[in-house]
């Protein structure tokens, strides 16, 4: 029997900046931060930064039957290319526009942002431009962003890594929540455009490009007109601004944020009994990463829906007679509108033609 072993002496004491977190440095960084918090307050905000809870005062007045919609999510494995790159400030804004985008499915307005940051070792730099990301964005769709949590936890992260993690609330009235549940055959389906990858498909697209090909995240291609790493830090697209446009002016019966799972995953889910989905492809444009990433890794035409958004990050279930009036509402509102397909009788699916 092995006989016990006897704990090593200290040589002197121990502190908790000694065991890798330090107070002191994060509450400095984190004050210098306040007014970027405040610039996003808006008339409701009650406490300060800094406090245990936040508050807010909902605007009830505006509201006849006003429901909260909530939403949590993070920027996944797109944080690495941003390490990569030595450039935080984007995903800031990915992970509030990705929330956003999560509650406008259900026809909300966002009201308050948190976030939740989380590091082995904290970086103050890296934390400000992650900051100032989270602030713009917020300022953007009119969203006070309220507080979160800065943590550094050391043995859980490895040093110069970090996770970044976003939680939404939003007011949406009773009698305007969009759920899918009016949708029916003959509806048409219209996607609004991506601008690239937005936040999903990060494992595969990094394995392929950094570890199988080998390129560096500053390696320039020719038709991206920018670097791998540049293309892959590309802002996640906000649709809140024109899409509660459109909401005021006209029915819309379902929604769906192409996020992971991609168009076959996430439009399942706006789907009610006896109806599926045909998206035609070829009717919206492809954009060239995509391909690139096809033909470079040789991955099945399946896995890139699955996985990717394909270049359509956002779409609306409208009745067939509203359907070219929103496409050209939505395109004097700034977005690149395509009818993709059509809802047709059968059981909840979707089909890519």
């Amino acid at each position: 029997m092995t006989a016990p072993r006897r704990p090593k002496k200290l040589e002197g004491p121990i502190t908790y900046r000694g065991a890798g977190v330090d107070i002191d440095a994060k509450n400095q960084t984190l004050a210098r931060l306040k007014p970027l918090f405040r610039s996003t307050f808006t008339p409701g905000v009650v406490t300060d930064v800094g406090a245990f809870g936040a508050a807010l005062s909902l605007p009830l007045d505006r509201y006849r039957q006003p429901l909260l919609v909530s939403s949590v999510d993070g920027v996944g494995t797109k944080l690495k290319v941003a390490a990569l790159m030595k450039k935080h400030d984007t995903v800031g804004f990915d992970i509030v526009n990705h929330c956003v985008n999560d509650i406008l499915v259900q026809g909300a307005r966002p009201l308050f942002f948190m976030d939740y940051f989380a590091a082995g070792k904290l970086e103050p730099e890296v934390l400000e431009q992650v900051v100032s990301g989270l602030v713009a964005a917020c300022r953007e769709v009119g969203c006070a962003l309220i507080g979160g949590e800065t943590a550094e936890m050391p043995g859980v992260y490895r040093e110069g890594n970090y996770d970044l993690v976003g939680f939404v609330i939003g007011l949406v009235e009773a009698d305007r929540l969009v759920t899918g549940a009016q949708v029916c055959p003959g509806d048409a389906l219209i996607g609004l455009a991506s601008n690239g990858l937005h936040t999903n498909g990060y494992s595969l697209a990094r394995k392929l490009f950094f570890e199988i090909a080998e390129l560096p995240p500053d390696h320039f291609i020719p038709d991206l007109e920018r670097s791998i790493g540049e293309e892959l830090l590309r802002i996640h697209r906000c649709y809140a601004p024109s899409v509660l446009k459109l909401l005021e002016e006209m029915p819309v019966k379902g929604m769906a944020h192409i996020t992971g799972g991609g168009l076959p995953d996430n439009l399942l889910r706006a789907l009610p009994e006896g109806c599926l989905a045909r998206i035609h492809r070829g009717s919206w444009h492809v954009p060239k990463i995509f391909r690139i990433i096809q033909s470079l890794g040789k991955v099945p035409e399946e896995d890139m829906f699955h996985t990717f958004n394909m270049g359509i990050g956002f779409v609306l279930i409208l009745a067939q007679e509203h359907a070219q009036a929103a496409a050209s509402r939505l395109a004097q509102l700034g977005e690149t509108a395509f009818p993709i397909g059509q809802i047709e009788a059968g059981p909840p699916s979707v089909h890519l033609d």
